[in-house]
């Protein structure tokens, strides 16, 4: 296990190689880090500019085998957003390395956890939050295959599928309060009683009649929060969520 003192010299590290490195013209700290808000679990999150001229692939393989053999990387899982690629590292430690690849007309912060280390950032811009109305169509969608799950008899599908659902319903809860809804990091913060309810829609159990239970409990959810998004969304999901409704005997 990673110690602070260790992720934090790895940090500094990692800048230096940055600084050393030709082909890279800028970084930054992201996460919390870059807002001085790390904790004992807290990874590293560093962000890199390369030149317009520099051959990207070959940066990045080089920038991985270092990774490997001079860090311990045991695994690793690529992520393309905003236009760069974060590539993640698991190293030994179980310490968590995000170092994303930014083409130089890319690089800029999205959000206030971007710390610019050297160099320069184009001007930031606001983050896209998911849109509500999108979240709704994937309830649904996870309670249809809720629905069909537990008429075939296919419990851990049901399981999935009731997840999926309640992470939806997660993040609209988050955008309704002004929290951060992507990976329900704003979760935690959600009001006690919508927390309540949430816990109360989870079952406690793969049993199918505690399933079902979960069903209705989150379709009820999924209802309220469509009409604080669009009361006429509601009024027209309202009859399908009915029939979505497994109640409490077997279909």
């Amino acid at each position: 296990m990673f110690t602070p003192g260790e992720r934090d010299a790895l940090r500094t590290a990692l800048i230096a190689q940055a600084e050393a490195d030709p082909d890279v013209i800028a970084a930054a700290v992201l996460g919390s880090g870059a807002l001085d808000q790390e904790d004992r679990w807290s990874d590293v999150d560093l962000a890199l500019r390369l030149r317009s001229e520099a051959d990207h692939d070959q940066v990045v393989q080089r920038w991985t085998t270092a990774m490997i053999m001079e860090h311990g990387a045991v695994d690793r899982l690529d992520v393309h957003a905003a236009g760069a690629l974060y590539r993640v590292f698991l190293l030994g430690s179980s310490l968590q390395v995000d170092l994303s690849f930014w083409p130089s007309g890319v690089f800029r912060p999205h959000g206030p956890a971007f710390r610019l280390i050297f160099g320069e950032a184009l001007p930031g811009e606001d983050p896209v939050p998911p849109e509500p109305e999108r979240l709704i169509g994937m309830g649904w969608l996870y309670a249809l295959h809720v629905r069909s799950a537990l008429a075939r008899g296919r419990t851990w599908q049901a399981v999935i599928m009731l997840d999926q659902l309640r992470d939806q319903l997660i993040q609209l809860a988050c955008l309704r309060h002004g929290l951060p809804a992507h990976q329900g990091r704003g979760a935690d913060r959600l009001p006690g009683p919508v927390l309540a309810t949430l816990a109360a829609a989870r079952a406690g159990s793969v049993d199918a009649a505690e399933l079902r239970r979960s069903a209705t409990a989150l379709l009820g959810c999924l209802a309220a929060e469509a009409a604080a998004v669009d009361p006429a969304l509601a009024d027209r999901l309202a009859p399908v969520l009915t029939q979505l409704n497994p109640g409490p005997e077997e279909p």
